[in-house]
């Protein structure tokens, strides 16, 4: 549906804008109201306060909602397939315990660190996080130390890849929104990941590991459960002897990245004039490196590898349709916030707002981070935030020209805002602090502090990029 006419000035829709992300967190944080009905709530009122037309409003609801579903859904379940394959199978475990095994005691934070980015790229943060939850405290039991050296390190490496990098469903819907490349935000979401989390939570792990000393919390049951021991894997064995290898585990992980850098790598080709992308066989490449479709193959090939030996046909059909029930408000939320933003955008409050920066001169990327930063720490939700910061500044990214590339580092700015500063109003918060015995105040030390050098560090590094590339 093309954007309408704007009925108002510019003033009285900034105006209207402020008002919807008000009375949006009145409703979210005060009256707590579900999220997905806040927002479709505020997308109809914001509809006819802007003066779209009545028998329009329902249409331009459904045309965002659509359009973002279009580019998330498929994503994040095909995700979640993935993950509650690997989850269930013990491949969590196994990435754990081989890597512990190869970088030794000392680096037990370390390998935990890298078992959670890997394990991190298709399971979402809480159910990552709770997953490796009984292995983090196990190490910690085995090792000594406070339990933070073992736990930021991780808690971090799941926020890091939930909130950086595709299939999780910020990156994911605030791409679709912003119509930016999906496979170039999970290449820079990598880049900039990668070197963020190692000084945000691994660094700053050690660093608070080693000033605050948090027992391993007993009411967990933190003693060694060990299974059949494999052998050089440092004492903390998968509980299952059928758990799949390690190779096989990370092979399942690195396939949809191998294909979508594929795809990407051929388009850049096929831009210099260097392969035909007319011919049959460089668009089948390009087909398979799309990231819905590598998604897809990687989750029959988790189906079958993981599966066939472990459980029945009826039995793998069943881990994976558990695993679709979970995500279904997580979609639904982020195709709220696609349709708020397509509110924005036909009423013509979008090019206001872009009017508006535009005269202000301040650079897309610092807006679309301030923006974020500010809904996050107002709402506590960074899925609410990212899908409304991309709402609210996809007119400017239009008006702008940026290169895909650019639009990708937008994304992750806009990510990196909705990470920073979790405190009391985000589930987060409290999922970390009540896991490891912590009260709020040494909450706010440590992931308060984690996830804001995150989001800060992430910024910092999308904002270079954007200069250099």
């Amino acid at each position: 549906m093309d954007d309408v006419v704007p009925a108002l000035g510019t003033v009285p829709l900034l105006l209207i804008a402020v008002a919807a992300v008000a009375l949006l967190l009145l409703l979210i944080i005060v009256l707590r109201l579900h999220a997905f009905v806040a927002l479709v709530l505020v997308s109809a009122l914001t509809a006819i306060a802007t003066g779209i037309p009545v028998n329009e409003v329902v249409d331009t609801l459904l045309d965002g909602f659509g359009s973002t579903l279009a580019s998330v859904a498929l994503l994040v379940g095909l995700g979640a397939m993935i993950g509650k394959l690997l989850e269930v199978t013990g491949g969590a475990g196994v990435l754990a315990e081989t890597l512990i095994g190869r970088f030794g005691e000392k680096r037990a934070p370390l390998a935990l660190g890298i078992a959670s980015l890997l394990f991190g790229f298709p399971i979402f943060f809480d159910a990552g996080f709770v997953v490796f939850l009984p292995i983090i405290l196990s190490v910690a039991k085995r090792f000594g130390g406070s339990v933070l050296l073992y736990a930021l390190p991780s808690a971090g490496a799941f926020a890091t890849m939930h909130a950086f990098v595709p299939p999780h469903p910020g990156p994911v819907g605030a791409a679709g929104i912003l119509e930016a490349n999906t496979g170039l935000v999970l290449i820079m979401g990598l880049l900039i990941g990668v070197p963020t989390w190692f000084v945000a939570s691994y660094l700053f792990g050690l660093w608070a590991g080693r000033r605050i000393d948090l027992p391993v919390p007993d009411a967990f049951g933190a003693e060694e459960d060990r299974g059949e021991d494999t052998g050089g894997t440092g004492g903390v064995v998968a509980r299952t002897t059928t758990a799949p290898r390690f190779s096989t585990v990370l092979i399942l992980l690195l396939l949809p990245l191998v294909l979508i850098l594929l795809n990407t790598g051929l388009n850049t080709l096929a831009v210099e004039g260097l392969v035909d992308a007319d011919t049959s066989t460089v668009g089948a490449l390009r087909l398979v490196g799309e990231t819905s479709i590598a998604l897809l193959i990687t989750a029959i090939v988790a189906m079958f590898v993981l599966g066939r030996e472990r459980f029945s046909r009826s039995q793998v059909e069943s881990i994976v349709n558990s695993s679709l029930g979970p995500v279904c408000a997580i979609i639904l939320v982020t195709g709220a916030g696609g349709m708020f933003g397509g509110v924005l955008r036909a009423s013509g409050i979008g090019s206001a707002l872009a009017d508006s920066l535009s005269a202000i001169g301040l650079p897309v990327i610092v807006a679309a981070f301030i923006i974020a930063l500010c809904l996050r720490v107002a709402q506590g939700s960074a899925t609410v935030a990212l899908t409304t910061t991309a709402g609210l500044i996809a007119p400017v990214v239009a008006q702008s020209g940026m290169s895909s590339i650019d639009l990708a580092l937008v994304v992750i700015a806009i990510a990196s805002g909705s990470t920073a500063l979790s405190h009391v109003n985000d589930s987060g918060f409290w999922l970390v602090g009540r896991f490891l015995g912590m009260d709020e105040k040494t909450t706010l030390k440590t992931w308060t502090v984690m996830a804001t050098l995150i989001g800060l560090i992430g910024f910092a590094l999308s904002s270079v990029l954007s200069l250099i590339l």
